[in-house]
């Protein structure tokens, strides 16, 4: 059965593809002459990977970032012609499909980097690479220490043209900034040995949260990802440029019922009602990424008002106190967005359930429908 055969739930996560665009312009100008590598891995953090992906080519991005391969060609399977960066670590067997689909490949050792120009000499393919060099996050890439190494057998390596050198921070988005900037200074003491050996790769070390908290982190290039969408790295976080959230994630009321004093509401009754209360029931829940523990502590917007959730979360609905107010079947129900005069954020949600905004953003399961705006209108995926 066809989607158009068929009238589906009210709920979707619309995406603003101007507030995109602003964002960007606003991020590139902030950094500028720097370079934006615009970071659009797990789903561009649940807004939508080709969609995204198109329109921050459009915006003049110099390179797309994703985490692992299948996104990569995915975008290039979309028709996106820009350097796009594959972060995280590879595997032996996926270095001829990064040839194939003309994917920049994180090289993150010795032995990966030998292995990548072994197969593209044997495909008569030339491998471009970024060199990933751990300063602090103890995820994946050589020491500092071992970083010379690396680079010289990059320049060395018959197939591999380096392309950039990076690293990435493990603390910008907190205070202090002691650390971050520690590892700052790590990389770019690493630069001062290297560089002249690769003048033609570009460094990168910046995150949303450095980029724009600590200049010296900006270097040749800068990877936004966070930012892009709207959301501060970490809630309550102060950013010194005005951002606008991209994701709107709405639904629309499903029951209406009055309920008596001391009734309990949804799963184990953690909720039970002070007196008589009227409630709505909308049909969204942790199915489609509003988790659970959002339980009896956020809230909704409902006819321009703040509504608390109440009781348990539950897998495809949720339960909204809205006191002695009116609402009716089929009115509008904000959870990340604006209605009227009030916002609800992403970094909102985020501080409730002790985590960051991207998290929330990325959870939005596939469950629920992207919708597509330019100009207020809706427009296809394919059109973007």
């Amino acid at each position: 059965m066809h989607d158009s055969d068929i009238t589906p739930r009210p709920t979707v996560a619309t995406i603003d593809l101007d507030a995109l665009e602003h964002n960007f312009s606003v991020l590139n100008s902030f950094v500028a002459p720097a370079k934006v590598m615009a970071v659009i891995k797990a789903n561009a953090y649940g807004h939508g990977l080709l969609a995204c992906g198109r329109q921050l080519e459009r915006c003049g991005a110099a390179a797309l970032g994703v985490a692992f391969l299948e996104e990569g060609v995915a975008l290039r399977k979309a028709g996106l012609k820009l350097p796009i960066l594959v972060l995280g670590g590879i595997f032996e067997g996926q270095i001829q499909d990064f040839l194939t689909y003309d994917l920049d490949i994180t090289a993150s050792s010795l032995e990966k980097l030998t292995a990548i120009n072994a197969r593209a000499a044997e495909s008569g393919k030339r491998a471009r690479v970024h060199l990933k060099i751990d300063t602090g996050m103890n995820r994946i890439g050589v020491r500092a220490g071992s970083a010379p190494a690396l680079v010289e057998a990059a320049v060395k390596a018959s197939h591999c043209d380096v392309v950039g050198i990076f690293s990435h921070l493990a603390t910008a988005d907190e205070e202090p900034l002691d650390d971050a900037r520690e590892q700052v200074a790590l990389f770019k003491e690493v630069l001062s040995g290297v560089q002249s050996l690769i003048p033609d790769a570009v460094p990168h070390i910046a995150n949303s949260a450095a980029m724009l908290r600590i200049k010296e982190s900006q270097l040749g290039m800068v990877r936004p990802g966070v930012a892009l969408f709207g959301n501060e790295p970490s809630p309550g976080l102060r950013l010194p440029v005005e951002l606008r959230q991209v994701m709107k994630l709405e639904s629309r009321v499903v029951f209406f019922k009055v309920i008596p004093a001391g009734a309990g509401v949804s799963y184990g009754h953690r909720w039970r009602a002070e007196k008589q209360s009227r409630l709505v029931t909308i049909p969204l829940g942790y199915g489609d990424g509003y988790t659970r523990h959002y339980s009896n502590v956020a809230s909704v917007l409902i006819r321009g008002k703040r509504y608390p959730v109440v009781g348990s979360v539950c897998m495809d609905q949720l339960m909204v106190n809205i006191g002695d107010d009116e609402a009716y079947n089929g009115d509008e129900v904000v959870l990340i967005g604006a209605q009227g005069g009030e916002k609800i954020t992403a970094g909102e949600l985020a501080e409730l359930s002790g985590t960051v905004p991207h998290e929330v953003t990325t959870a939005i399961s596939s469950r629920v429908p992207r919708r597509f705006i330019r100009g207020g209108k809706q427009i296809k995926e394919s059109q973007v």
